[in-house]
């Protein structure tokens, strides 16, 4: 990694975390530090459950039990089960009254750190502020994302899977069939086979693809599929690059993959990255086009 670049990174770092109070004792002046303030925010006014805190926060099981029992013992929230007689594995954060008065003081003092922000700028730097500010919260979303091994079997992988089916049957002519289309069973997605890649954001399924590989032939590419909601941060460029990188590791030369002339995104991704076109090697019934890359050792 380039030193200039992590240079950067470490002063855009400091930079922020001093002009938006993050250094205080007391952030906004609510006598609470910027984590407290942030955990009630993200609790709101609506409730939250404590595990998809811990998700969305990125937070340690125990300092996050720590900022919960701090905002109680302060008589901001209650947490519990859900419901009267709900599971108790599902426990939910709720505002008292208490709470939600300092969370609309939050909102309002959020405003007005804002608004002192953009107050010292010319019309054109607040536009140029604003849209740079929009380039860094897209980028950093992207680099949030983790990509790793998953079992077919596993629920989030089978969300992403049944995700990609919906998502090809509204974009194909004629809908999918699965009946219709060459499966691909289970066991040729775990290893030795091949994998199946998962791409999380805060701990949700959000993408997914696979490798399928053969000693005989060019590994193939397969179900690679990226959530509408973060098209656009490169999610589905790293999937495919993390695919070839399985498969040059472990033995192939080449991969290859077919595609509905439907996803033309998905096909300029593949000539962007090195692919082309080749003659059908299968019978897939809703392919029209056909791709091939060979992969570096």
């Amino acid at each position: 990694m380039d030193s200039a670049l992590i240079a950067a990174v470490r002063r855009f770092n400091r930079t922020v975390t001093q002009r938006v109070g993050a250094l205080d004792d007391e952030y906004m002046a609510q006598g609470r530090p910027l984590g407290q303030a942030r955990l009630l925010w993200e609790i709101g006014p609506a409730g939250a459950e404590v595990a998809a805190l811990r998700a969305r926060l990125g937070l340690d099981s125990g300092y996050l039990s720590r900022l919960l029992r701090t905002l109680e013992n302060d008589c901001l929230i209650t947490v519990g089960p859900v419901g009267q007689a709900g599971d108790g594995r599902v426990r939910v954060a709720t505002l008292t009254d208490a709470g939600r008065a300092q969370w609309a003081d939050l909102d309002r003092r959020s405003d007005d750190l804002a608004a002192s922000i953009l107050e010292p700028l010319t019309e054109h730097r607040r536009e140029r502020l604003v849209t740079a500010m929009a380039e860094v919260e897209r980028l950093l979303i992207g680099s949030m994302v983790v990509i790793e091994p998953c079992p077919p079997s596993d629920p989030r992988a089978r969300a992403c899977l049944r995700a990609y089916a919906r998502d090809i049957a509204r974009r194909f002519d004629d809908g999918f069939d699965p009946a219709l289309s060459k499966p691909v069973p289970d066991e040729a997605l775990v290893p030795p086979n091949g994998v199946l890649l998962l791409a999380t954001l805060n701990s949700e399924p959000i993408g997914c693809g696979a490798v399928k590989l053969h000693s005989d032939a060019p590994a193939e590419i397969k179900r690679v599929w990226v959530a509408d909601t973060v098209r656009g941060l490169g999610v589905g460029r790293r999937l495919l690059g993390e695919l070839e990188r399985y498969a040059a590791e472990h033995g192939a030369t080449a991969v290859r993959l077919d595609t509905n002339r439907n996803l033309t995104e998905a096909i300029a991704l593949y000539r962007a990255t090195g692919y082309r076109e080749i003659e059908a090697y299968n019978t897939e019934h809703y392919a029209h086009h056909w791709f091939e890359k060979g992969l570096g050792r």
